[in-house]
C-alpha cells in the first residue's frame, strides 16, 4: 500500500536528478522513483540523494524503477528523458527521436500511473507536452510542460543583474513556446510592485528580452559539452511542490489550448493555477496588438512541429 505521496522521474540525467535532489531536500514526498536506462547510475544516485536526505532529516526515500512497471501509483511524474541535439542532426530529426522516446514513456505512465499529473521537461518542450497529451488520452489539466517557470526566472536574474538591486522582489513574466519565439512581457513584470517602464530603459528592457530567449544559449556556449540543468530542475521541483502541496499558485506553464488567447489544438505557455489536479484553471491576461503578434508567431511555429509529426503519420488513427 502506497504511503504519503509518491513522485515519478523518467530520466536520471542532470535535470532529473537535479529535480529528485531538490524534492528529496525539501522533504515534500514520501517516495521519490528515479526511471533511467543506465539502471546503475541510476542506483547510485538514489542511494546518494537518500544519504543526503537522511542528514537534512527529511523523511523521502529515493528509490530506482528497474523497469516502468515499478512506476507504480505516483501522484506526479516527470519527464526529462530524451536525445539532445548531435552534431548533423536537423530540428526534424530530433523532433521525431524525441517523440519517438515520449511516446514510449508516456505508454508506460499511462498503463501503471493512470491517476499521475505528467510534467514534461524534454525538447522540444511544447510539441512534447502535445505528444505526451496525445499519447496519454489523459486531461489537458494533467499534462503540463515546464518552461515559463525558467524563462521568467531567467529574465528575472537578467533584471537583477541590469539593476544592481531587488533581489527576491523581482517578478518577470514570460509566455508563449519554450525557444527563440518565447513572449517576455515587460508590461507585466516588477521590482517590489514597481513596473519594470520605471526603472529600466526601453533600450535596457529589450536588451534584457533578448537575452531571455537566447538564455539557454547563453550557458550552453559556456559549458560546452552539456546545456543547463540547475534553472530548469528548480523550475520543475517548484511546479511538482505546488500541485502536491495544492497551492493554487499560478505559475506560467506550457498547456493544452482550447480556444484560449483565440488558439486550439496547440501547446503553449500561459499562467495557469497550479493545485492538486493540475493544471486546474487557465488565466487569460490582456495581451496589447505587439504582444499578441508574438504569441501569434510563437504559436505558429509550435504548429509546425505539430504539423511535421502529423507528416510523419506519428499519431496514425489518432
Amino acid at each position: 500500500m502506497k504511503q504519503g505521496k509518491r513522485v515519478g522521474i523518467v530520466g536520471a540525467g542532470n535535470v532529473g536528478a537535479t529535480v529528485a535532489y531538490s524534492l528529496a531536500m525539501l522533504g515534500s514526498c514520501h517516495e521519490i522513483i528515479l526511471r533511467d536506462n543506465k539502471i546503475d547510475v541510476a542506483r547510485g544516485k538514489a542511494l546518494d540523494m537518500s544519504q543526503a536526505a537522511s542528514a537534512v532529516r527529511s523523511h523521502t526515500v529515493v528509490r530506482v524503477a528497474e523497469s516502468m512497471e515499478e512506476l507504480v501509483n505516483c501522484d506526479v511524474v516527470v519527464v526529462t528523458a530524451g536525445s539532445p541535439r548531435l552534431p548533423g542532426m536537423s530540428r526534424d530529426d530530433l523532433l521525431m527521436i524525441n517523440a519517438n522516446i515520449t511516446k514510449e514513456v508516456i505508454e508506460g505512465i499511462a498503463k501503471y500511473s493512470p491517476d499521475a499529473i505528467i510534467i514534461m521537461v524534454s525538447n522540444p518542450l511544447d510539441a512534447m507536452t502535445y505528444v505526451a497529451l496525445k499519447e496519454s488520452g489523459f486531461d489537458r489539466s494533467r499534462v503540463i510542460g515546464m518552461a515559463g517557470i525558467l524563462d521568467s526566472s531567467r529574465m528575472a536574474a537578467f533584471i537583477q543583474e541590469k539593476l544592481g538591486y531587488g533581489g527576491g522582489q523581482i517578478r518577470a513574466s514570460v509566455m508563449g513556446g519554450h525557444g527563440d519565439d518565447m513572449v517576455p512581457l515587460p508590461r507585466y513584470s516588477t521590482v517590489a510592485g514597481v513596473p519594470l517602464t520605471d526603472v529600466l530603459s526601453d533600450s535596457e528592457i529589450a536588451e534584457i528580452v533578448d537575452r531571455t530567449r537566447h538564455g539557454g544559449a547563453e550557458i550552453v556556449g559556456y559549458l560546452k559539452t552539456g546545456s543547463a540543468y540547475y534553472a530548469p530542475a528548480k523550475s520543475t521541483a517548484i511546479m511538482v511542490e505546488a500541485i502536491l502541496k495544492d497551492t493554487k499558485q499560478i505559475h506560467p506553464c506550457a498547456v493544452y489550448l482550447e480556444g484560449e488567447y483565440g488558439y486550439s489544438d496547440v501547446v503553449s505557455g500561459v499562467p495557469v493555477m497550479l493545485g492538486a489536479n493540475g493544471a486546474e484553471k487557465i488565466i487569460e491576461v490582456t495581451l496589447n496588438a505587439a504582444e499578441q503578434e508574438m504569441f501569434k508567431s510563437s504559436c505558429a511555429s509550435v504548429q509546425e512541429l505539430i504539423k511535421t509529426l502529423n507528416k510523419n503519420n506519428f499519431f496514425g488513427g489518432k
